[in-house]
């Protein structure tokens, strides 16, 4: 599995995002804002915690606010990855009061959004309590994925591949179509691709056939608990083992007592619950 350190995101990957989700949201205008609040007034506001999460996504908030006001001024209070409780001032945002408040609920979507997947990854990880290592999927929101992968970083979880183009996967519907595991191995190798070769087994005996076959990565899916163990005891550290299929945070701690290497969740993206936060906004005195 690639390691990715948890840091900034390139502006380049949410750029283009974010002018469509204003785009989407905005309309031919925001006919409230615009009638309501004086062009020239400024205005002062907080993105608050309502809840204990982790928080990740204040640069893709920041550039929502910037795109309708290219001079507002975004304070950082508590950094990505910051653990949060009830109350905390998350980040200040000075500028335009009517750009602030058109902005505000996209904002606050992505914000929400990532928070909540961070927050849950964090949960998986300190589940595992460092015997296991948590990867996420590609189950992710479409156009997203990127974001998505980023939060479950802030959160302390680790990345499964990016894409279909970055990692080697062989699933059971590729080993169907193959004919077996060693079929599918056979054609993998034959294509001399400079990555470590993963693939799934939904038995004990297609573990064998991975292994034999000289898999880096095999994937048990869906196996029972004492299978799981069994897997790992025949694989014997030659291979790495991935857990998957059925998990859930409270399975976690028993799945890492088996000496599985990884557990890939899809959960943490696909069905993570928004972090619940708030703009508070004023005049700007």
């Amino acid at each position: 599995m690639k390691s990715v350190p948890f840091g900034p995101m390139d502006p380049g990957t949410y750029r283009e995002i974010v002018r469509r989700a204003l785009a989407e949201d905005l309309g031919w205008g925001d006919v409230t804002t615009e009638a309501i609040v004086d062009a020239d007034l400024r205005g002062r506001g907080e993105i608050v915690a309502k809840c204990e999460c982790v928080i990740a996504g204040l640069d893709v908030a920041a550039e929502t606010f910037r795109q309708l006001d290219p001079s507002v001024v975004f304070t950082v209070h508590k950094p990505d990855g910051s653990q949060c409780a009830y109350g905390d001032v998350l980040a200040e945002v000075r500028g335009a009061a009517g750009a602030m408040l058109t902005a505000e609920r996209t904002a606050l979507n992505v914000l929400q959004r990532l928070s909540g997947i961070a927050t849950l990854a964090q949960r998986f990880v300190q589940a595992a309590g460092g015997r296991i290592t948590i990867l996420d999927t590609r189950k992710t929101t479409p156009t997203l994925r990127a974001l998505e992968k980023y939060a479950v970083r802030a959160g302390g979880a680790s990345n499964h591949r990016a894409g279909l183009d970055d990692a080697i996967l062989i699933k059971d519907n590729h080993i169907r179509l193959a004919g077996g595991v060693s079929r599918a191995m056979e054609r993998m190798r034959a294509a001399r691709h400079e990555l470590p070769i993963e693939i799934e087994a939904q038995s004990l005996e297609q573990v064998d056939e991975a292994l034999a076959a000289g898999a880096d990565v095999i994937l048990v899916d869906n196996l029972p608990i004492d299978e799981v163990r069994e897997a790992v005891r025949r694989i014997n550290r030659r291979a790495k083992v991935e857990i998957s299929g059925g998990v859930t945070l409270e399975r976690i701690p028993e799945l890492a007592s088996t000496g599985a290497d990884y557990v890939s969740v899809g959960a943490l993206t696909h069905s993570a619950p928004a972090a619940d936060l708030s703009f508070e906004l004023e005049p700007d005195a």
